[in-house]
């Protein structure tokens, strides 16, 4: 059965290798992720070459993200990657230690250490691991472990009780969104804004650096929770920071507001990414928890787009084994997919033509035996629309544009196919060269009931659909 849900994995020590990330595209990674919080402009450009160069060898389409920092704070990094604390031990945020280890650790930026008063309870990890301030200097933050837990590189603090203040958009991210739009970056997550004020901040900067790129706010915070309504209207996406999120309004409310976000997102034809310990335990397993697969599944199951691996693929003794276990996972979600479930559709900013075309496409998938539709596309903007609903079939999206192609990658039941002359010619010429390209990537059989859609105005929007045999 072929997978419909994208697997998003983020780079790190464990998945850098070129061995290891040829393994992870060749066992169905859809997008890689770089975290703006941990290298250097450097390593982001060589990793997004490798990943390039690797993907066109292979002929695989995949996508990149590159997660900015944001206006969080964040620990330094440890000599061993992490430690862990015992329930009890004291330890010291000290703002001129540059590596870490089981006594102390930096903090970035050093400025917040002079907001932190003796009392303050300080908390990592989803709330999983806090710490309370014992004393405080200004520069040196003296604490005792209230939990055990782990600590690791870049870990976000939160101090309990404040609302973090500054902007969205850092100084620090300006300049990281301008070397994602010239690394070639498909997609760039905006952490924490609050607004969707802040989207068009993070846009007019992307703009600027002439990037065209996607733009993913990541839901973290309380203002975004209430206006993330707003915020997808300015965004081409959201990605759900569970972590965050259960931090700010409970782990209980976490999984109602997961089911919320992703079925809004889809009634405003944006792509949704899950994120968050997924798979965790394969970090030192090379299997995953019974709960761990159902966590994948239910997201799966809601309806998100992409789900994603991070300290798994990031620094576990597992990345392989993890993109395998979470690709079982998806594929056996989605054969209990409920398929008649539609989302109401939004049609604000969209053609009617589109909208029309889209809906036929819906009510042939549920009436005739298709067995895939295929878009004809330069924006890939029709193939999301079909991608919003459960067709219970694929869509082969062809595109001539190779930023289409690669955004299409993390587009849920979509399959992009880089095909240059696909838009040109008469409706005749164009079903053909639709047949011939299904043939030579050996997507149809003969006799395969087709449905295939394209724009025959001169305005280029989808306006039209052909029902076809392969042969």
């Amino acid at each position: 059965m072929q997978r419909g849900t994208k697997i998003l994995a983020t780079l790190g020590a464990s998945s850098s290798d070129p061995s290891v990330l040829e393994l992870l595209l060749t066992r169905g990674v859809n997008a890689v992720r770089l975290d703006f919080t941990q290298g250097s402009a450097q390593e982001y450009v060589q990793r997004a070459m490798l990943l390039r160069d690797l993907a066109e060898r292979l002929g695989i389409c995949v996508a990149i993200l590159a997660d900015l920092q944001g206006p969080g704070v964040h620990i330094g990094q440890f000599k061993s990657g992490a430690i862990e604390l015992e329930k009890g031990d004291h330890f010291t945020l000290d703002a001129t230690c540059e590596v870490g280890d089981g006594e102390r650790v930096g903090i970035a930026p050093a400025e917040v250490l002079a907001e932190i008063t003796a009392g303050d309870i300080l908390s990592f990890n989803g709330g999983r691991l806090r710490l309370r301030a014992l004393t405080a200097t200004g520069t040196v933050v003296h604490c005792e472990a209230l939990d055990s837990g782990r600590l690791s590189d870049h870990q976000r603090i939160r101090c309990l009780g404040r609302v973090a203040a500054g902007p969205a958009v850092t100084e620090k991210d300006a300049e990281d969104i301008r070397t994602a739009a010239a690394l070639g970056a498909d997609y760039i997550a905006v952490s924490c804004p609050r607004s969707a004020a802040d989207m068009h901040i993070a846009r007019s900067l992307l703009k600027a650096s002439g990037g065209k790129v996607g733009l993913i706010a990541k839901i973290e915070c309380r203002e975004a929770i209430d206006n993330v309504a707003d915020i997808l209207d300015a965004s081409d996406g959201i990605m759900l920071a569970r972590e965050d999120l259960a931090a700010e309004a409970g782990d209980a409310a976490a999984a109602g507001l997961q089911k919320k976000m992703i079925r809004l997102a889809r009634q405003h034809h944006k792509l949704v990414i899950t994120t968050t310990q997924m798979l965790e335990s394969m970090i030192d397993s090379p299997v995953p928890t019974p709960a761990e697969v159902a966590d994948v599944a239910n997201a799966v199951l809601d309806g998100t787009d992409a789900v994603m691996l991070s300290a798994g693929s990031v620094g576990g003794r597992y990345p392989v084994e993890a993109v395998d276990e979470m690709h079982k996972a998806c594929v056996e979600a989605e054969r209990y997919a409920d398929e008649s479930e539609l989302p109401a559709p939004v049609q604000e900013g969209w053609l009617q033509s589109v909208e029309t075309v889209v809906m036929s496409v819906v009510y042939a998938s549920r009436h005739l035996p298709l067995k895939a539709v295929v878009a004809l596309t330069r924006s890939g903007k029709t193939a999301m629309m079909m991608s919003r609903y459960r067709l219970g079939v694929p869509v082969y999206a062809m595109t001539p544009t190779l930023g289409t192609y690669r955004r299409l990658a993390l587009c849920r039941q979509v399959f992009a196919i880089l095909a240059p002359e696909c838009n040109n010619g008469t409706d005749a010429e164009r079903i053909d060269r639709v047949q011939s390209i299904l043939k030579k990537n050996d997507l149809t059989a003969l006799g395969d009931s087709l449905c295939v859609t394209y724009g025959a105005g001169r305005c280029g929007d989808t306006d039209s659909m052909r029902f076809i045999k392969a042969h």
